[in-house]
């Protein structure tokens, strides 16, 4: 297979500055609802997370994004994954959107915050059943010897949670990403691409575009 000749030119739109809301979240919110419009193959609320462990090892997995507004953006997850003992000791993330059939990008630097307990069952309750028993089932990030004894356990606790609701577990949350920049990238011809970043002042934000 020979990489260095795939390419292709970015050729569906620019984006000037006249185009971008003075607020990073309406200017989100327009992109988002654009991705979500053009039903591409993916999920446009997929997201990736990055995170950094005590030895300073980045680390990066896909989630989805459940909600997002002047606090920022949130996901839930397993509090005793591997993600959430990074954020335990570094709580400073990014998170990067990549919608490539619209060739565009967002990545959002901030700092997560552990939502409440009430937050996070108001959600959980939301879930497919079937969701809310894997969260039970599953120790996340932990080793397992085989696929059986994963659907094992999930078998074990179904039939635990056979009746009535199922409960949030104390192992599981969520996370809010109050940003602190936010860059929107959008593809464009001969690599020259357009990149505005957004930083928070006291005063709101500062727009400045960035070389490619």
């Amino acid at each position: 297979m020979k990489l260095d000749d795939i390419r292709r030119e970015y050729t569906l739109a620019g984006l000037d500055r006249d185009d971008l809301h003075e607020d990073p979240l309406l200017q989100f919110k327009l992109w988002l609802q654009q991705a979500v419009d053009a039903e591409f193959s993916g999920d446009p609320t997929a997201m990736t997370l990055a995170t950094v462990n005590p030895d300073g090892q980045p680390s990066q997995r896909i989630v989805l994004l459940k909600q997002f507004d002047e606090q920022g953006f949130v996901f839930y997850t397993n509090l005793e994954s591997r993600k959430a003992q990074d954020i335990a000791t570094n709580a400073k993330v990014s998170l990067h959107f990549g919608w490539v059939p619209l060739e565009r990008q967002i990545v959002i630097y901030g700092e997560a915050k552990k939502l409440s307990a009430a937050a996070a069952t108001k959600y959980f309750l939301t879930r497919p059943r079937n969701s809310q028993i894997a969260a039970w089932t599953s120790k996340q990030s932990k080793t397992i010897a085989s696929r059986h004894l994963l659907e094992q356990a999930f078998a074990q606790m179904k039939r635990k949670f056979s009746e009535g609701e199922v409960p949030l577990p104390s192992f599981w949350g969520g996370y809010c990403v109050q940003p602190s920049k936010m860059e929107f990238w959008q593809g464009r011809g001969s690599r020259l691409h357009d990149r505005f970043m957004y930083e928070r002042e006291k005063q709101g934000w500062h727009i400045h575009r960035l070389q490619p």
